[in-house]
């Protein structure tokens, strides 16, 4: 599974958003503030647009032509760990707990102040550059389920479990805290960041991956 890396000091935000004045704006909005963005309308080609441009991260709308957002970000999950954020219209808790499903790392509803996006952009590239700290070993062993803290990956029985960055972060928040009780405020603290302090639905849908 391909993680791509950051373009010298400036992460990479690859846009899929089929709206040019909401594109064109998140473009220059975002380089402006210290990132390397490239907007791009077709959502059709997106995996051959991450293996093109090799993003940090993935800004994603839900509507799209001619393939929809929901299947780019499974098509996008099957390949890639990069984070992905869904930007979108759509408000309903079923369409953004199915995107979580899916392997989204956040998702943000339009309309969204930039200053308010921006922060979630970077909450969510903390997250995923997080290097394991304070722990004794590279790996540990946990009955048949084995990780490994830097490479970050895991394996059960000794076949290997695909895991999305989030759903790697909250395994190692659980498993260097075993046998202690956690509540949802500081599992989400720690996976997510304090200002995800309440989102339960975020800890509920990956704990059931």
């Amino acid at each position: 599974m391909h993680i791509p890396h950051t373009n010298g000091t400036q992460p990479c935000v690859l846009v899929i958003e089929d709206d040019t004045v909401l594109g064109q704006a998140l473009e220059r909005a975002l380089n402006a503030r210290g990132f390397n963005s490239i907007w791009r309308q077709d959502g059709l080609n997106a995996v051959h647009l991450v293996q093109e441009h090799n993003p940090t991260l993935v800004l994603l709308d839900l509507i799209l032509p001619e393939l929809g957002g929901f299947e780019v970000l499974r098509q996008l999950r099957a390949s890639y760990q990069l984070p992905i954020i869904v930007i979108s219209g759509r408000s309903s808790n079923e369409d953004k707990m199915y995107a979580f499903d899916l392997g989204a790392d956040d998702y943000v509803t339009k309309p969204f102040n930039i200053g308010e996006l921006v922060a979630r952009i970077r909450a969510v590239l903390r997250r995923s550059a997080q290097i394991v700290s304070n722990v004794d070993t590279d790996q540990v062993q946990h009955g048949d389920l084995q990780i490994n803290f830097p490479a970050r990956r895991v394996w059960r029985q000794g076949r290997e479990i695909k895991m999305t960055p989030i759903e790697f972060n909250l395994l190692k928040v659980l498993s260097l805290n075993k046998g202690r009780v956690l509540t949802h405020q500081a599992l989400l603290s720690q996976v997510w960041g304090a200002e995800y302090g309440e989102e339960r639905e975020y800890l509920r849908v990956h704990l059931s991956h």
